[in-house]
């Protein structure tokens, strides 16, 4: 799939509203690939499909996991806000013909993160957490730290998210605790 079959395809999938967050995050996963010498092509198609699922019905959703049981593992077991993520790569995978690996990745964990993150999974995830209309206090912040220090700027997102799901007393997807764990380690041995 190029980046203009993407585009089109969740232009005519998504409101108006995240089609346009969708094209933020296009735009700064590019800057961010450039940036720290990840594949900006790769970024972009990553970028567009990331919310490919986001507003599907739950009951599509669950269909999706229960049609690609093996792949979904256990999908539906996890919090109901992350399974767009999941059920975008699958989509991509199984109906749109994306088989890169790297891209499947950094869809499917856009939003939790998980341990041993690539280039382009981190670069999804901030890009996704700090894309130009999100406007919530330390967005700012993250925004330099992630041109400057992009495993800080993911430590210090996935800290962010955390403490957001938790004041509003939502489900903590243990992947995200994780993901925060691994990259606290690599931090710490970076100095």
């Amino acid at each position: 799939m190029t980046t203009g079959e993407a585009q089109a395809l969740v232009k005519a999938r998504l409101s108006e509203k995240r089609y346009k967050h969708t094209l933020n995050v296009k735009k700064l996963a590019v800057k961010m690939a450039e940036r720290w010498g990840a594949d900006p092509e790769k970024a972009a198609l990553a970028a567009l499909l990331h919310d490919s699922a986001k507003e599907l019905p739950r009951e599509e959703l669950l269909q999706i996991f229960a049609d690609n049981a093996i792949i979904a593992k256990n999908a539906a077991e996890r919090p109901a806000p992350v399974w767009h993520g999941i059920a975008a790569a699958i989509l991509c995978r199984t109906q749109w013909g994306v088989d890169d690996p790297e891209i499947l990745s950094a869809i499917e964990c856009h939003t939790t993160g998980k341990p041993g993150m690539s280039l382009l999974d981190k670069i999804l995830y901030m890009a996704d957490m700090t894309s130009a209309e999100r406007d919530y206090p330390g967005v700012e912040a993250l925004r330099a730290e992630e041109m400057e220090n992009l495993d800080l700027a993911l430590c210090h997102a996935l800290e962010s998210s955390i403490l957001f799901v938790r004041e509003k007393g939502g489900s903590l997807d243990p992947m995200t605790t994780a993901a925060l764990e691994d990259i606290r380690a690599v931090c710490a041995a970076e100095g």
